[in-house]
């Protein structure tokens, strides 16, 4: 299966976050406006806006499998990545609205008693996203999707949030009427922190970054391959969640063109068999030219 269909599979995991988030909203709303709950009403609105980044990267997932075209010569692999950016944004916009809440509420007192529908709306609510989060997550490492790996997080930021809302609701029976906007702000930290570290692998992967420790591997198992006298340069990038790699290696100037050939393709085969890479620029220089 290539990646065009790997991330074609990944959809179905976009769908399944957009319906759950779209069911879940209304139920929360309506349950929350019977039942007199801030904290489930504002975990409904937050559902509310998460299907604007599901939606992201659902598109995404579709742009991403586009084949090259005139002035996409290497695909449209980054729009995944793209669609996780726009995700981390909506994930912090809201992690920062729900810790503003917190504190208005702390500071205007605003303590209520909800009903306790509205906690067992809660957790149910939380026990089906948790539910969505491992089937996501799942999918994102068995199609190799950075798009659909980062709404799995949204899931689960998601998931506590209603958990951090059925504490806070119970919490309220009896009486401790602080622990909701407790509960409320280590919620919106947590979705802050999982924001945050999602925007962090998308620019880094936009801005052409390679992990180093990924590249010192391959230089080991590139320089082990029979023919290779050096290896003289090596470079990385990433395009959605496929890896580029650019390789400069030093050969026997003595060998013909048929010989030198026969080492790149037992390059790329230890590339494909090792580190699943499909796609490598293999350069090829005289060993005692640039040696010496």
């Amino acid at each position: 299966m290539n990646h065009s269909d790997n991330l074609k599979k990944g959809e179905k995991g976009a769908w399944i976050s957009i319906f759950a988030y779209i069911i879940l909203a209304v139920s929360k709303i309506i349950v929350a406006t019977i039942g007199n709950s801030d904290a489930l009403r504002a975990d409904g609105l937050n559902n509310a806006t998460d299907v604007i980044a599901s939606v992201a990267v659902l598109i995404g997932l579709k742009i991403s499998r586009k084949p090259p075209d005139e002035d996409h010569h290497y695909g449209h692999f980054r729009a995944e990545t793209i669609a996780s950016l726009f995700a981390a944004f909506i994930m912090m916009l809201v992690g920062i609205q729900v810790i503003i809440d917190t504190f208005k509420s702390v500071w205007n007192q605003n303590f209520v008693q909800p009903d306790m529908l509205t906690a067992w709306t809660a957790l149910a609510a939380a026990f089906i996203m948790l539910l969505v989060y491992v089937y996501n997550l799942r999918l994102s490492k068995a199609v190799a999707s950075s798009a659909l790996h980062a709404a799995a997080q949204d899931n689960r930021s998601d998931a506590l949030v209603s958990i951090g809302a059925f504490i806070g609701i119970v919490g309220a029976q009896f009486g401790l009427f602080w622990l909701d906007p407790i509960a409320g702000l280590v919620v919106g930290f947590i979705i802050c922190k999982t924001a945050w570290e999602i925007f962090k692998d998308a620019t880094h992967t936009l801005t052409d970054g390679f992990d180093e420790k990924q590249i010192e591997k391959i230089r080991s198992s590139v320089e082990k391959v029979p023919g290779v006298k050096k290896l003289y340069d090596i470079k990385g990038r990433v395009h959605g969640n496929q890896a580029f790699i650019d390789i400069t290696i030093l050969v026997d100037p003595r060998l013909n063109v048929e010989e030198s050939h026969a080492i790149t393709e037992r390059i790329e085969k230890q590339l494909y068999k090792k580190y699943h890479i499909t796609h490598a620029q293999i350069h090829i220089e005289p060993y005692q030219t640039l040696d010496n």
